[in-house]
């Protein structure tokens, strides 16, 4: 029967790996990882707040994609406290920590990034659902959407306990990971290679999105003129999903190759020297989310520069800029073609020659 380590601390674990965590987090290293650490939370923090007050203040955004962009949100902001418990818990603290904490301190992280990378693929199905049926936003409904929302969290959180549920090496030292000194390398693969899968679901619905909006534009622009925004809507979708999928890929890609390898044992890869980096890289994301899916959307950043500046428009003003929601504003005679740009990216590449040729014509 094998013997099991619960009651060890941490030191003897990452002594096992002859990981040295007080040697690599001094001096200029843990100087410039503290600083972005702390920029990056801060950013986080405030951004996804005000993404999330905006939601909840604007009647307009009051449809499914934006409970789930709030939700969206939501883990991000988890995702930087996570890392704050981070940053009080590891270097040369990691060694002092019980088992318990440490599986707190790594199952957050988890769980945070799992909650947005789930989110994601939901509104990415969401999207894909919406324009294959030519409409503006889905017909999910408040309860189907409050139970996504749950359901997206408790995966999240299943996934973050499941090392604590059993999944580790604390009975089976042999096939503890290096990275993670009390995980199992089976779990690390794992968890790396579902990452993966998902994100590669996420390219494919995204894909199929764009080469079905530019052939449903292209067979629009052989029977109408249209405006010349409208022409251009293929390259700004391929601009905006290109930045999405570009930003996804080099935060995530790098991590989750490491955790692949150091599940599969690679001895040789040196992935001690690049851990904490691709751990701040995969912070990005949550940096990156707010830009991406709520900054593009001006109606979104109008919202969000009112509550910075604690100011209000002129009531009338904002009777003329919108007399439905934002994401609506781009309709026009020829409904089908525009409901299909609109529904990629919610109003962020709303056609404003169409809006001048209607208040022409």
């Amino acid at each position: 029967m094998n013997e099991c380590y619960y009651d060890k601390r941490m030191d003897f674990f990452y002594n096992r790996t002859n990981t040295d965590t007080a040697d690599e987090w001094t001096g200029p290293k843990l100087i410039v990882v503290l600083c972005f650490g702390t920029f990056f939370c801060l950013f986080i923090f405030i951004s996804n707040s005000l993404v999330i007050a905006a939601v909840v203040k604007n009647k307009r955004f009051h449809f499914p994609f934006y409970y789930l962009l709030a939700n969206l949100a939501a883990a991000d902001f988890f995702a930087g406290i996570a890392y704050v418990f981070l940053m009080f818990n590891t270097g040369p603290v990691s060694k002092t920590l019980t088992v318990n904490r440490w599986f707190l301190r790594q199952g957050l992280l988890d769980t945070s990034l799992t909650a947005s990378l789930v989110n994601l693929l939901v509104i990415a199905v969401e999207r894909h659902m919406s324009i294959m049926r030519m409409k503006i936003h889905s017909n999910l409904t408040k309860k189907r959407v409050t139970f996504l929302i749950i359901s997206i969290w408790a995966i999240a959180i299943f996934m973050g306990a499941v090392p604590t549920l059993g999944w580790n090496c604390l009975c089976d030292i042999t096939a503890c990971s290096s990275l993670a000194p009390i995980y199992s390398r089976s779990y690390l693969v794992f968890w790396s290679v579902l990452n993966l899968v998902v994100f590669f679901i996420m390219v494919v619905v995204y894909i199929r999105i764009y080469m079905y909006v530019q052939r449903k534009t292209n067979v629009l622009s052989s029977h109408t003129s249209g405006s010349i925004s409208r022409r251009r809507t293929p390259v700004k979708l391929m601009k905006t999903v290109m930045t999405l999928l570009g930003a996804f890929v080099v935060c995530w890609t790098p991590g989750l190759v490491v955790l692949l390898l150091d599940g599969l044992n690679c001895t040789y890869c040196g992935i001690q020297n690049v851990k904490r980096w691709f751990l701040l890289l995969a912070l990005l994301n949550s940096v990156m989310n707010p830009i991406i899916y709520s900054y593009k959307d001006d109606e979104m950043w109008s919202t969000m520069k009112r509550m910075i500046c604690c100011s209000s428009e002129d009531r009338s003003q904002d009777r003329r800029s919108s007399r439905i929601p934002s994401t609506v504003l781009c309709r026009s005679t020829d409904t089908s073609g525009n409901y299909i740009e609109d529904g990629i990216i919610q109003g962020t590449i709303c056609g404003k020659g169409d809006l001048g040729d209607k208040g022409n014509s």
